[in-house]
């Protein structure tokens, strides 16, 4: 992970965040990097990740891998 300036970045919820269950989750997109945060506490901080890195979460997220 690398550290990054997103003050500027445009955050976007999740399509899959919202409803009764809690889990809300925003990404914004940063040079070569993309910025995960919890949409809840967006002051908390957030994780950067490369975007190749960032595919391999989505689709383990997607095929059920990560026991979410």
């Amino acid at each position: 992970m690398k550290r990054t300036d997103t003050s500027f970045a445009k955050w976007r919820k999740s399509s899959r965040s919202g409803g009764s269950s809690g889990q809300c989750v925003e990404v914004a997109e940063a040079a070569a990097l993309v910025g995960i945060r919890d949409s809840k506490n967006s002051q908390a901080g957030h994780l950067a990740v490369d975007r190749a890195a960032f595919a391999v979460l989505v689709a383990r997220v997607k095929s059920g891998d990560m026991d979410l």
